[in-house]
């Protein structure tokens, strides 16, 4: 029997079958590929649905910026929405982006690279769709940021306004702002209205 989560997303009972260890759940994802999951704290495995085309060149936009940011600044590495990581309190999560530091990222070994990388990104976004929660969207950055993520965008085109977390705060900044990297991105800024605009 399947049922929804919290924010609108299949997930599938398995508890027939007992819970998947890391390296099963990372085939069960290779056996399925045509398809996408995440795994929450309590080892339920989620069906998450593809990304619109409007939100998909929204986030191709952003991490764009980013990996141009990235490869000048030669601190660290981003990733896309396809990239699953293993977070300490065990759940396996896909942010829309991400960036670690070299340092951290050079710690892991190359099974762990390849698969699930096992630690959180230093900074995450998460781009709420027209069929998302805010409230749920919200629940979930602050996972991001319990497991160690130091810098936190939920980005919400409704409402023209980006969510930020950082440094134990929450805030609200406007597209018309410039978004700042802080001290986690030292030097990266944005300004959204010029992607959104679109």
């Amino acid at each position: 029997m399947n049922m929804l989560d919290e924010l609108g997303s299949i997930v599938l009972d398995t508890h027939r079958l007992g819970s998947f260890s890391d390296d099963e759940f990372y085939h069960f994802c290779l056996d399925n590929r045509n398809l996408k999951f995440e795994r929450d704290a309590q080892s339920n495995i989620i069906l998450i649905p593809n990304s619109g085309g409007i939100i998909g060149n929204y986030n191709a936009e952003i991490l764009a910026e980013i990996g141009i940011w990235s490869r000048i600044s030669k601190t660290g590495i981003c990733f896309d929405s396809s990239t699953a990581f293993k977070l300490p309190n065990s759940a396996v999560r896909s942010p829309d982006a991400a960036w670690i530091q070299s340092e951290r990222w050079n710690t892991l070994s190359n099974k762990e690279k390849e698969q699930f990388p096992p630690l959180c990104p230093d900074f995450v976004i998460e781009i709420k769709s027209s069929s998302d929660s805010l409230l749920n969207l919200k629940d979930k950055m602050k996972e991001w940021m319990a497991n160690g993520c130091k810098l936190a965008w939920l980005i919400n085109p409704e409402e023209s306004l980006t969510y930020c977390y950082y440094d134990n705060q929450e805030y609200a900044i406007s597209f018309e702002e410039i978004l700042s990297g802080q001290s986690i991105l030292k030097g990266f800024e944005i300004q959204l209205k010029d992607i959104f605009s679109k």
